[in-house]
């Protein structure tokens, strides 16, 4: 059922970003990485478009995370019992993770690797 209240749609968000926060770990390892990438960025004083890379990075990986929690969630609740197309889904949006969280990775190196030499 579509919800036309754009608060109540606002509120929905959050809880389930909050929830994901709670309850997913490897949103907790992304969430625990970014803290810590944005304490050398603060110590380090990246400039404001390397700062505005990592935003757009930090954002990239969290939501993929988010969208990889939809859909392993989504094909658990339609394919409660194992089945190869099922686990053929989940691996490929984990892997989508991956590759996002790789790509910022060496692009987060690039930025810090001189700055700390």
């Amino acid at each position: 059922m579509k919800n036309n209240n754009l608060l109540k749609s606002f509120k929905y968000a959050f809880i389930g970003i909050f929830t994901s926060l709670k309850t997913e770990r490897n949103l907790m390892i992304h969430t625990s990485i970014m803290t810590l990438v944005i304490i050398s960025g603060i110590i380090l004083k990246i400039s404001k478009y390397e700062w505005f890379t990592c935003i757009i990075l930090f954002l990239t990986v969290i939501s993929a995370e988010l969208f990889n929690t939809a859909i392993e969630v989504t094909i658990d609740l339609v394919s409660p019992n194992k089945h190869p197309l099922a686990k053929k889904a989940k691996d490929i949006s984990a892997g989508a993770v991956l590759i996002t969280a790789i790509g910022s990775a060496i692009i987060g190196l690039w930025i810090f690797i001189p700055k700390i030499f």
